[in-house]
């Protein structure tokens, strides 16, 4: 079952990345990775026309509570999302009676291949499991989607099942659903699969 989350007054820290609720003054760097084409195709929205639009998600953002802004700490930049989303849980009937999320997230082209989404994962997985005691996450991504597929197995997921995801432009397309419980995520974190 999906545990409510609110994650508006959390701020999460790692070594390169600040992970904080999204402010009303982030639309510009939100617009700025979300205008480009590719970047929200990814993860099942279409680039950002205009900073108007980046503004009016930034409103949901904080209206959801759910939703991390990550920002590098070097420049002070919001350079990507990381979201506790709801799953569908029709896709994990024997997960009924335990309490999980998915976890949605982008980053900005510029900074793709430099493992920064797979750092912020880390930062979330330790929230989800230490403070908010889930018992499992999931992530569901595009077959076409390797960018995802590696963070996926950076993080310690394991593949569940095929399914076609029902996109909110009424297309179709086939991926991956993964999932983590918090059993799996304490033993690889024993075994030092998360390094350090």
């Amino acid at each position: 079952m999906n545990l409510n989350v609110d994650i508006s007054n959390v701020k999460l820290e790692t070594e390169r990345l600040i992970l904080r609720p999204f402010e009303p003054d982030d639309a510009d760097d939100l617009y700025e990775y979300a205008k480009v084409e590719g970047v929200g195709e990814r993860a099942g929205w279409i680039h950002h026309k205009d900073i108007e639009e980046s503004r009016n998600i930034i409103k949901l953002f904080i209206a959801g509570k759910k939703t991390f802004a990550i920002v590098l700490k070097e420049n002070n930049k919001v350079i990507g999302s990381l979201g506790l989303e709801e799953y569908e849980e029709e896709l994990l009937p024997e997960f009924a009676n335990l309490k999980g999320r998915e976890i949605g997230y982008t980053i900005g082209k510029d900074y793709w291949g430099r493992g920064i989404m797979p750092e912020a994962v880390r930062a979330v997985l330790s929230y989800c499991f230490d403070v908010l005691m889930l018992d499992f996450l999931c992530i569901g991504y595009y077959d076409y989607n390797t960018q995802s597929k590696r963070v996926d197995e950076k993080s310690g997921f394991e593949f569940v099942k095929h399914i076609s995801f029902k996109t909110r432009y009424a297309t179709e397309e086939e991926g991956a659903f993964t999932i983590l419980t918090r059993d799996n995520y304490y033993k690889k974190l024993k075994e030092g699969f998360y390094g350090n």
